[in-house]
């Protein structure tokens, strides 16, 4: 018994070695200690069942201990050895890695489904359509005359002769009307194209969300309380709204909606956003025109109802302060982290 704790304090020495070797004379070492076949621990272990079982207990519990301290010994120094050429390199893995930017929706798909949701709580449906549409569904059905500007080539991108990319999303308004009988209510969000200047407040193709409403007894009233309850659910509960008439083709009366400037909270002084008004244009809308009705084969007498339209970017440019609408297209990561919660 002595002998055998005489060798495990002389092995015990060979412990000073690790923390020199480099790494092949470290697996060499290994082999030598804890090697399965001709390991001097190993080999040591084997005279174990030779000693009286009393002895046998207080060598075995010494050379386990002995065992463990080379296992722990070892595997230090093969993680040093592991972060040295990253070391000599000037790294330090041990340092906390970068979070990295995994996505998030983008801003304006956030607003097109704030706004449907605002909507659907108002019992409306969330309705799309084609982006290829023939001229019947994208004008004439609207009530757009032949001669109108937006017929020519100069403002809409023709693919043929009757065809285009849809120049708004009103076109769905029409197929609605023509696959289902009143009552309905649809939101209809959907990407549009026109021959706009790429600027600051301008895009060749845009998010456009429009809404439609018909059934009997639809009121003007009904028209001002659904886009006002709209306006102050998505800015703030006191947000002041204003009508001002306008001309569409296809409303009849027709109004401009404008919502209390919400950087300048309707002051106006110096504010360039709401250029000095105190006021902001967010859609455009009115009463659905008769003809309109007509041209879907829905009983003018009977019903009415009225539809509006709105563009998403530049609502979410004027909620949060955006100056240039060219932003949303450009992917910089640090501007659209802003609105997804931050780098995720």
């Amino acid at each position: 018994m002595r002998d055998l704790l005489a060798a495990l304090s002389e092995l015990r020495e060979r412990l000073k070695e690790i923390p020199q070797a480099d790494e092949r004379r470290l697996q060499d070492l290994k082999t030598e200690v804890l090697g399965r076949k001709a390991g001097a621990l190993t080999e040591l272990l084997t005279t174990l069942p030779q000693l009286e079982p009393a002895s046998r207990k207080a060598v075995g519990a010494a050379a386990n201990a002995l065992k463990r301290e080379f296992e722990a010994a070892f595997e230090a120094r093969e993680r040093e050895l592991k972060r040295a050429p990253d070391r000599a390199a000037g790294l330090d893995l041990t340092m906390p890695g970068r979070a990295q930017w995994r996505g998030g929706l983008h801003l304006v798909t956030q607003v097109v489904d704030e706004i449907c949701e605002i909507f659907r709580e108002l019992g409306f449906t969330r309705a799309v359509g084609p982006e290829i549409e023939t001229e019947r569904y994208n004008f004439y059905a609207l009530n757009f005359p032949r001669d109108h500007p937006a017929l020519d080539a100069q403002d809409s991108f023709y693919l043929g002769e009757d065809l285009l990319l849809r120049t708004h999303t009103s076109p769905v308004q029409i197929r609605t009307l023509e696959r289902y009988p009143p009552p309905i209510r649809v939101v209809i969000p959907g990407l549009v194209y026109r021959r706009d200047p790429f600027d600051a407040s301008h895009s060749p193709v845009f998010e456009q969300l429009e809404g439609l409403a018909v059934d009997e007894g639809i009121t003007f009233v009904d028209f001002k309380a659904t886009l006002a309850a709209f306006a102050r659910r998505f800015f703030t509960a006191d947000t002041r709204v204003r009508f001002r008439p306008s001309f569409f083709p296809f409303t009849e009366p027709s109004a401009e909606m404008d919502v209390q400037c919400q950087i300048c909270g309707g002051a106006g002084a110096g504010c360039p956003t709401c250029k000095q008004t105190g006021w902001m244009e967010i859609l455009g809308s009115g009463m659905v025109h008769p003809a309109v009705l007509e041209n879907c084969g829905v009983d003018s007498d009977r019903y009415t109802g009225f539809a509006w339209g709105m563009g998403p970017e530049r609502i979410a440019m004027s909620r949060h302060g955006i100056p240039d609408i060219r932003l949303f297209f450009e992917s910089d990561v640090r501007f659209l982290a802003q609105f997804a919660g931050g780098v995720r």
